[in-house]
């Protein structure tokens, strides 16, 4: 029996490994929901498009895998784009599909009023994606969605959009002709790596700054062993908590928002940065100043250099080019010197989180000490999610997702949907009340898919993080006090177990213990206030620049 475009397009997921999908459906969309069904691919029903685009990149940044939302026509596809644009930031593989209006219907350059039709649906994405594209024709559907994918995943991974008119997912199509593959990173100039090898042999102070790109390439046991040949210790950006284990003894641990750790850039000789581009909020909008050298290795020459000066430039992976440079490097001394003091660094910050803010150091701790093994923490752009990202001690690689490519307020509860539903861990989930509003209809998601998530609520009346803001400039408190629900209440109406305590202590210990061990979602509200941390750009300690 012929098969349709949407035969063609379930087949061509499985051919590229998906198993789980997110989405909404829609009339124009609904053969795709129902060749899934048969092609044994789980689709997750969200209850708005946007969720969908998180869960999917929660789901990526978890899994390491591809993360797929599916859409319909016009309002449902651009409501993924905030989403979007948080994957392209934060380089997350993300392949929205939305389908568009019949092709049959569209007129060149004519806007006609049919049913979710846009002027150019594929241009919406051009600027918050790595590609954007459109399927041509029924056969080319399996071809294109093959290809969208391997784009998303290819170094440096990033969101692909690709469109369908919806008309081709009913009709007959064939196999279709093969896309081009993508572009391969060139190998790495010997004579580069010579270089790079002699400026860290010659260094007194080395330190090696390692982003993102590192992570994604798994590159974290060749970094520790570099640091440990170099005895040189490591910072790691948002992006790559985890990179290295919480007791590795290169691992400057803390943020380098921190004056203590912020020595550490200050006075190396070079700096190895390994999958980063050194972006303004890591290096407080780049007030850290120019090293004397700077190595820097990265898939791509213009993004290595496009805010610092490199003096060597080693385009390629990662894990590649890490174990190139430990070719031929000698082991130097200080190991055990530097490990020493960076204990005493750990110790100078934990003393100053407790003294700037008690209730921090209890968040912190009860979440160290109460979370179960391979638990994911998802965190949103909240003053709970900014201690959390700068401060928490990340057991491995890909156990923390946290929004700080673009900034996206309302994105840790659906990306948590999309972490649990990767299968590597229980998700819990940190956000604020207003954050928590953005998505508070997923609840339906998470009781009708069993998705294991714990959420934490930090209900501080409003927008924390913005009433600070306005208390430092003296301004009186607007828009940022909210009328908010009874939490447990809402959570309750939808079948979620719930509860509410005051603060981090005990009575919070016992219930995050209880409920991130439980067999069905939970929801646990914390009634506190924060004060922001250093990692925050109203309290960066390097002065000079506009926040």
């Amino acid at each position: 029996m012929p098969e349709t475009g949407a035969q063609r397009f379930a087949d061509a997921l499985a051919d590229l490994g998906v198993d789980v999908t997110f989405g909404l459906p829609g009339v124009h969309n609904l053969p795709i929901w129902e060749s899934l069904g048969t092609a044994g691919i789980r689709l997750v029903g969200v209850r708005h498009e946007q969720a969908a685009g998180y869960a999917a990149d929660g789901y990526a940044r978890a899994s390491g895998k591809l993360g797929v939302a599916l859409v319909t026509t016009g309002p449902g596809a651009a409501n993924t784009i905030g989403a979007v644009g948080e994957a392209m930031a934060s380089a997350s593989p993300v392949l929205i599909v939305a389908t568009d209006i019949p092709s049959s219907l569209r007129r060149p350059g004519v806007v006609r009023g049919v049913l979710h039709e846009s002027s150019d649906q594929r241009a919406m994405f051009a600027p918050v994606t790595k590609a954007a594209l459109t399927v041509p024709s029924p056969d080319e559907i399996a071809p294109a969605l093959l290809h969208a994918g391997r784009t998303a995943m290819a170094p440096q991974s990033g969101p692909v959009y690709l469109g369908i008119p919806a008309d081709f997912l009913r009709q007959r199509a064939g196999r279709g002709p093969e896309q081009g593959g993508t572009e391969l990173i060139p190998a790495v100039d010997t004579g580069a790596f010579e270089r790079a090898r002699a400026l860290l042999s010659e260094a007194a102070r080395p330190l090696i700054w390692a982003g993102g790109g590192a992570l994604r390439s798994g590159a974290g046991a060749a970094i520790g062993n570099l640091a440990e040949r170099l005895a040189a210790p490591v910072v790691t950006t948002f992006a790559a908590r985890g990179l290295l284990p919480p007791g590795h003894p290169c691992l400057a641990a803390d943020p380098v928002h921190v004056p203590e750790v912020g020595e550490l850039w200050d006075e190396a000789d070079v700096v190895l940065g390994i999958g980063t581009d050194f972006d303004g909020l890591m290096t407080q909008n780049w007030l850290m100043p120019q090293p004397p050298a700077m190595i820097a290795v990265n898939v791509n020459a213009a993004d290595a250099a496009k805010n610092y000066r490199p003096d060597v430039t080693l385009v390629g992976d990662a894990l590649a080019v890490t174990e190139g440079l430990l070719t031929g490097l000698a082991q130097r001394r200080g190991l055990d010197r530097l490990s020493t003091r960076l204990d005493r660094i750990e110790h100078r910050v934990r003393r100053r989180v407790r003294a700037e803010e008690p209730q921090a150091a209890e968040l912190l701790s009860a979440l160290r000490e109460t979370l179960p093994d391979g638990a994911i923490l998802v965190a949103d752009m909240c003053v709970a999610g900014y201690w959390i990202g700068g401060f928490h001690r990340v057991s491995a690689p890909r156990k923390l997702v946290y929004p700080m490519g673009w900034g996206t307020l309302g994105f840790a509860f659906p990306a948590a949907m999309g972490a649990a539903a990767a299968g590597m861990g229980r998700a819990v989930c940190v956000c604020g009340d207003g954050g928590f509003l953005y998505a508070c209809a997923e609840l339906a998601t998470l009781v009708q898919e069993t998705l294991p998530v714990t959420t934490i609520i930090v209900d501080d009346g409003g927008y924390g993080m913005l009433r600070y803001d306005q208390e430092q400039a003296g301004l009186p408190a607007r828009g940022v006090d909210l009328v908010t629900p009874d939490f447990v209440g809402l959570a309750r109406s939808f079948g979620v177990r719930a509860d509410r305590v005051d603060g981090f202590g005990r009575a919070f210990r016992r219930r995050l213990r209880e409920f991130s061990r439980a067999d069905e979602p939970t929801v646990l509200v914390v009634r506190a206030r924060l004060r922001p941390p250093l990692n925050t750009s109203p309290r960066w300690y390097r002065v000079g620049t506009e926040n």
